[in-house]
């Protein structure tokens, strides 16, 4: 066996699990991202998805899609800054940029790829990089490829982002980037006072709006809208994954920054543009965003009902007040157990153990979604405390 085979295959954590009967990943999906799917013949109710609209299986944005395929076909067999510019891609852009607030946008394949692509070119050598401990990996894989300063503050801890900004050298650049809604524990970023710091220390915000838009805001805008500092908010970024139903990623700005970007960008530059038919289909969910507000107060009362549950069931739910609840298990092996006894029980939620969070924090991601009914909450509700009080979790 050569060297990088036998140090890779001392990595045997995925067959503990599965000789254990625990192992959670990969579960094969046989139907559509509906509050309902079926894996290996068996139907659960999928409290694990992203799709906070539940846009996934819209008639409407399916059918532009399709669409897009007839005219278009499946692909642009090519990057932006070449030959895979399409006008779909255009029209869109300029949609985002006036959704957002700002003056102008661009598209990415995947929204990983926004935040690889900005946080790792839009900075310099001497210029200053701060970031919240719980910042997305995609943030962390973007400020790891900058030539910038790299600095640290504590989760949503406003003392600690200033003392970061007083190590920075006034003349010089600093970007301060985080996630609106920190997607595994649900909280909310201290937009206005992160915004006030900023103004303090000349400093430019970049805000992960992945898990904002489509549930915070003016008709989904995002948590900038939501906190009235989209003035103040420098660049916005967004996926298409979540709200938007589709696949890929953006990012707003004013128009010199994105002018920048263009041309600097590297995973823009270099990627294959997105399909047509997921621009399509993100174009359609927007449309669907604005006209039917209706979905977006659907989930906000199924997030307070399910948020009150929780609570008075006594499950430990930290500090979140969004759609994404995070069940405090704290210990990996029975996360997984839990996993799979709610997946037996006809519940599919999402383990997030070590190291994606430390050992001692692990927990179940349980999402909901605007196609949610209240008596799949409320199945959802007594199954989990069920489940939990057989291992002592709650009373």
């Amino acid at each position: 066996m050569k060297l990088l085979q036998e140090k890779l295959a001392k990595y045997d954590a995925p067959q503990r699990a599965m000789a254990m009967g625990i192992y959670p990943y990969f579960r094969e999906i046989q139907s559509d991202q509906d509050t309902e799917v079926l894996i290996s013949g068996k139907k659960v109710l999928m409290f694990g998805s992203n799709a906070y609209l539940g846009l996934t299986n819209h008639p409407k944005v399916k059918e532009a899609a399709i669409e897009a395929i007839k005219k278009y076909g499946t692909g642009c067999a090519g990057s932006r800054f070449l030959n895979g510019t399409l006008d779909l891609h255009l029209q869109l852009e300029k949609r985002l940029a006036e959704f957002v607030g700002k003056e102008d946008a661009i598209v990415y394949s995947t929204g990983f790829q926004v935040n690889l692509g900005v946080v790792s070119c839009i900075t310099g050598r001497e210029d200053y990089i701060l970031w919240d401990e719980l910042d997305h990996a995609s943030i962390i894989e973007g400020h790891r490829l900058s030539f910038s300063t790299k600095l640290k503050f504590k989760h949503n801890d406003m003392d600690s982002l200033e003392k970061q900004l007083q190590k920075c050298e006034p003349d010089k650049v600093k970007l301060i980037v985080i996630d609106g809604v920190f997607s595994m524990e649900g909280d909310v970023a201290k937009l206005p006072e992160i915004v006030a710091l900023a103004k303090k220390y000349n400093a430019s915000v970049m805000v992960d709006e992945a898990h904002g838009i489509g549930v915070f805001g003016d008709h989904g805008r995002g948590t900038c809208n939501h906190f009235g500092v989209t003035n103040d908010v420098d660049l916005i970024m967004g996926t298409f994954s979540k709200s938007f139903a589709s696949i890929g990623g953006f990012i707003a700005s004013d128009e010199p920054v994105i002018n920048y970007l263009r041309h600097h960008s590297r995973s823009y530059i270099f990627s294959a543009s997105n399909t047509p038919a997921a621009t399509a289909a993100a174009n359609a969910a927007l449309d669907i965003m604005l006209s039917e507000p209706e979905r977006i107060q659907h989930l906000w009362d199924l997030t307070h009902y399910a948020l009150d549950g929780f609570r008075n069931m006594g499950c430990e739910i930290g500090h979140t007040s969004t759609p994404i609840i995070p069940l405090f298990i704290r210990d990996n092996d029975l996360t997984f157990l839990i996993v799979k006894e709610l997946f037996e029980a006809g519940i599919f939620v999402n383990p997030v153990v070590a190291p994606a969070v430390a050992s001692e924090d692990t927990l179940i991601r349980f999402s909901l979604m605007a196609t949610h009914t209240k008596e799949q909450l409320d199945y959802a509700l007594e199954t989990i405390h069920k489940v939990f009080k057989s291992h002592g979790l709650v009373d």
